[in-house]
């Protein structure tokens, strides 16, 4: 092992992502959130989704009411990224380096970042994220926790590069998004790994248009998060990561509402199913037409799986009938709990292979 303090500078190209800004009130409340076929206008009146661009209305409002609940998408910004390396391994089958990025003015986010060591060509990439656990990004790269959840090691392992930054609050990130202005947890969140993928972008090693991303429970909803705003992220996995809210133990939100994830969920919304702007089939129809897998296990006692597949029965006709991919939303439902087994894992990787590996 050998540790280093290596500093260099990336500017990333700046992506944006395209939010349709409407009125921010109950004309754009949508009761029943499984119900996507239609969208609604500035007089709260209904119009039918039958083409592609109906429905990016609808999404549009999606993205907008999301934002109601985690605070506004901060723009994106020409920074650099200015990372630090603090530690360098060299292990059989790739190098992992432990660093710092600047996510914005005054803040730096400590991840790690595992690259193949015998690269051939530009390389897929995935942004690992990882449950909540106080070890933070050192369980999905290996360095403990669970070995079922060392996703960003197995997949180094098999030819991505990876990158895998700490959540507020967890691992060595110790940042206040609400003394930084935040609304929530959630939003820093998603700004944070946008710049993870700003990161992957900037390597040479790395195919920036084969970018995907994977995490586990807090992970696996933040994938999803990631995916929804920022249209880089080509292929997600996500594992225990949510359910309608509905079915979130028998639709008290209080877990959801709690300073690691969106406090206006109480604060604005009760902790009510009924209030709540945007929930899961909506965040699922608003990644089509964009490949999903989704490890759902049947005994999981956080997400329960019924409240899963609601979720997806309502967002499969989106990638269906609007955009002819219904091969790109793959649920699975093993015999287990809150977890994600080795067999369900092999089939995940396998997708993210179909869409980033195979499909150049």
């Amino acid at each position: 092992m050998s540790a280093k303090m290596t500093r260099f500078f990336l500017i990333p190209v700046v992506a944006t992502v395209s939010l349709l800004l409407v009125w921010a009130d109950d004309r754009l409340f949508h009761a029943d959130k499984r119900q996507l076929f239609y969208y609604l206008d500035g007089d709260g009146v209904r119009h039918p989704v039958r083409a592609r661009s109906d429905w990016q209305k609808r999404k549009g409002h999606i993205l907008t009411n999301m934002q109601l609940v985690m605070g506004p998408l901060p723009k994106r910004k020409k920074m650099p990224l200015d990372i630090v390396v603090l530690e360098e391994v060299r292990l059989t089958a790739y190098t992992r380096k432990k660093l710092t990025l600047v996510s914005e003015k005054g803040d730096r986010v400590p991840a790690y970042l595992l690259i193949p060591n015998q690269p051939k060509g530009r390389l897929p990439a995935v942004v690992c994220l990882h449950q909540t656990v106080d070890l933070g990004k050192g369980e999905p790269v290996g360095l403990g926790g669970r070995p079922n959840l060392h996703y960003a090691h197995e997949l180094a392992e098999r030819g991505y590069v990876t990158i895998a930054p700490d959540y507020p609050y967890l691992g060595e990130y110790q940042t206040d998004p609400y003394a930084m202005g935040y609304a929530s947890a959630t939003m820093k969140g998603i700004c944070n790994h946008r710049r993870a993928v700003d990161l992957l972008e900037s390597l040479p090693e790395v195919d920036g248009k084969r970018i995907g991303a994977i995490g586990h429970s807090l992970g696996g909803h933040n994938t999803l998060f990631l995916g929804v705003f920022d249209e880089r992220v080509r292929a997600m996995v996500t594992s225990c990561g949510f359910n309608s809210f509905e079915k979130y133990f028998g639709g008290n939100l209080a877990g959801w509402s709690s300073k690691f994830y969106m406090p206006r969920i109480a604060e604005k919304y009760g902790n009510s199913p009924a209030q709540m702007p945007f929930d899961f089939p909506e965040v699922l129809a608003a990644l089509a037409p964009r490949p999903v897998f989704i490890n759902a296990p049947l005994g999981d006692n956080n997400f329960e799986v019924s409240g899963v597949r609601d979720c997806v029965e309502a967002a499969r006709p989106i990638y269906e009938k609007i955009f002819e991919a219904g091969d790109r939303l793959v649920a699975v439902y093993p015999d287990a709990g809150h977890d994600f087994p080795p067999a369900t894992r092999q089939a995940a990787y396998q997708f993210l292979d179909k869409w980033l590996k195979d499909s150049k």
